[in-house]
């Protein structure tokens, strides 16, 4: 059963879903407009972890957070790799990748 079902909320921006892949990357937007960017093998796990002041010690803080964009792979090192590359991303760089204005 994939992790991205319809429990996950619905993901604004340019998302690259795939159903079978198991390594997601994901960008959140959170209450105080920054933005977060992380891994996980179950998103909707993740999303209420964050949620829940169970996530990142970063967006503890700044809940609520909501789901903005995911990325799939089939590899954690893809997966990793990806989330490197957009964590060095500018905000303006992060936010035409989600596909805000």
């Amino acid at each position: 059963m994939s992790h991205l079902d319809a429990d996950v909320p619905a993901v604004t921006g340019g998302s690259h879903l795939d159903a079978d892949a198991d390594h997601h990357v994901y960008v959140l937007a959170c209450s105080d407009g920054s933005l977060y960017t992380g891994y996980t093998t179950d998103v909707r796990r993740r999303l209420a972890e964050h949620n829940e002041g169970r996530g990142a010690k970063y967006t503890r803080g700044r809940t609520p957070v909501t789901l903005r964009y995911v990325e799939s792979f089939h590899s954690r090192s893809a997966a990793m790799s990806r989330e490197h590359a957009i964590k060095s991303l500018t905000r303006a760089e992060k936010v035409a990748l989600i596909g805000d204005a």
